[in-house]
């Protein structure tokens, strides 16, 4: 058995007029349909509710203001989920509606909760069908066309695979329609390789993601030992040779080293509330000797978080790290620089470490 974790941008579940492409949305409940029948698990994660409602309204282009945003996703939601209702129905599966929002990854008890979730409808054979709830986004429609959800969901569930589905036929080393005949990258297995292309974040008419936000997902999945294929979500047969192994778009190796889910949650989705910085020894040992962070280690303090926020440890202008915090930041700017018994001394009752190693994850 394996999981799978297929995500469809919203130039992928839409045209440029804001109507369902019903034969790739097909192709992609036969697939999930085969994959089910398989004895596979699979989730599909869909963007498009935002294009759905703006069709059904006659507006022009794509919002710009946040309630009329919220607005046109409230309108076209219930309409993109029947679509994939009823085409998973019509092949024998049953699937169930799952919108999330960035406080349900970003709060620990809440993801817990979610993973539950996701992992209860699996195993009742159940396709869960994930989208943002941007009805009650309060900031901005934030998981970038969804790539970050994708990742995160693949993440959760424990998936073996994450399949990003787009208008391009993956990964190039500059954008196609602005150097036409730039070459695809077939494989990656180092990130830092990418640094010398041009990745574009040019997005869809109707979509707020990009090749960028793409290629982030893929990072956070490899991470955690996921094998991601960045492909076209539009030609016929691509989905499908992808999920038989065979070579399409850009496929995205998993790495060797893998972080636990914990600290994959620590490092994407919890936002941090603020800034620790240190000296160069404490810099040294907690990025080699994979050490905790005392206060005799601290230099300065910037942000108003509080005890267990999460906050980025910097080296001078480097970040070097994130992690959770056991003192809020006024307490640790009382004892920064100080000894153990120093700190005891002016707070009796605080944790020998700033930040512990078990909650702490390199940048």
């Amino acid at each position: 058995m394996r999981r799978v974790v297929i995500k469809l941008g919203t130039a992928i579940v839409a045209d440029a007029r804001g109507e369902p492409r019903t034969d790739v949305l097909a192709r992609v409940c036969d697939a999930a349909a085969g994959l089910r029948a398989a004895g596979d698990e699979v989730v599909l994660v869909t963007s498009g509710a935002i294009a759905r409602g703006m069709r059904e309204m006659g507006l022009p282009g794509r919002p710009t203001q946040i309630e009329e945003l919220q607005a046109a996703s409230a309108i076209g939601q219930g309409k993109l989920y029947r679509a994939y209702d009823e085409l998973l129905h019509e092949r024998g599966v049953v699937s169930a509606q799952v919108l999330l929002t960035f406080f349900d990854v970003s709060a620990r008890t809440h993801y817990l909760n979610v993973r539950r979730t996701l992992r209860q409808l699996l195993d009742w054979n159940v396709v869960p069908v994930v989208n943002e709830n941007d009805t009650t986004t309060t900031d901005e429609i934030s998981f970038g066309d969804n790539d970050f959800l994708s990742a995160q969901v693949a993440i959760l569930i424990g998936a073996d695979q994450l399949i990003i589905l787009t208008d391009a036929d993956g990964l190039h080393t500059a954008d196609p329609r602005v150097v036409p005949g730039a070459p695809l990258v077939e494989t990656v297995e180092d990130f830092e390789l990418l640094e010398a292309f041009e990745i574009s974040q040019t997005k869809s008419p109707l979509g707020s993601g990009g090749m960028r936000s793409k290629v982030v997902a893929a990072d956070m999945a490899t991470a955690a030992g996921i094998v991601t294929t960045i492909c076209s979500g539009r030609r016929p047969g691509a989905l499908e040779r992808v999920l038989a192994g065979e070579a399409e778009g850009t496929r995205f190796a998993a790495r060797e080293i893998r972080y636990s889910s914990f600290k994959l949650w620590l490092k994407y989705a919890k936002p941090s509330r603020g800034t620790v910085f240190v000296d160069p020894g404490a810099a040294r040992a907690l990025t080699g000797a994979g050490t905790s962070l005392l206060p005799v280690g601290v230099t300065g303090v910037s942000g108003a978080f509080g005890a267990g926020d999460a906050v980025e440890v910097a080296a001078g202008e480097d970040v070097i790290g994130k992690g959770i915090s056991n003192y809020s930041a006024g307490e640790l700017r009382q004892v920064m620089g100080m000894k153990s018994a120093a700190v005891h001394g002016v707070l009796p009752r605080a944790a020998e470490e700033a930040v512990h190693r078990d909650y702490f994850v390199l940048a």
